[in-house]
């Protein structure tokens, strides 16, 4: 049975770096992708592909929902994209790519929090409000899946670039 690795990383993540003649179906939309686009692929054995193996985990468990697990078998690469790139193999990296959303996220929000809690010491109490602001906006990131931050930095002329690249 021939094999189809399905990189469930976001399309940036995707983009940046990936294995020769992988397949991107984020993790972020996979109820939605897999069942028309499995149908299409036939009888083939998947192997699901992530940064570390966690997102790929949750991929397959999706897959058993969904009620596709018998009808396509698939395994989990442990250790993802870190595991493969450890043991050599070969991998695209695209050039000139931003960092991945969620790291922009990361170092937004980041040293938001730290110097706003800094100056609210040093400057005025009332700056802590910046941090509270922050962290409601990753507890609403959380609970909902929807972070406004990511949505904002993916319209930035640096990730609308490799984005037309990527396409």
């Amino acid at each position: 049975m021939e094999q189809l690795i399905i990189d469930v990383r976001e399309k940036d993540e995707f983009a940046a770096e990936h294995i020769p003649g992988s397949v991107c179906v984020p993790l972020s939309h996979f109820n939605e992708l897999a069942p028309g686009f499995l149908r299409c692929l036939g009888r083939r054995r998947l192997l699901l592909m992530c940064r570390s193996g966690k997102r790929a985990a949750l991929a397959q468990q999706q897959l058993a929902q969904l009620g596709l697990a018998e009808e396509t078998p698939s395994e989990v690469f442990a250790g993802g994209m870190l595991e493969w790139r450890a043991q050599g193999r070969d991998v695209v990296r695209g050039r000139g790519s931003p960092l991945p959303i969620m790291r922009q996220v990361q170092l937004v929000v980041g040293p938001g929090v730290l110097v706003s809690v800094l100056l609210s010491f040093w400057v005025d109490p009332r700056i802590a409000w910046v941090a509270a602001f922050f962290g409601a906006g990753l507890t609403f990131a959380g609970a909902t899946g929807l972070c406004f931050l990511a949505e904002l930095l993916a319209k930035m002329p640096w990730n609308k670039a490799a984005a037309a690249k990527a396409d």
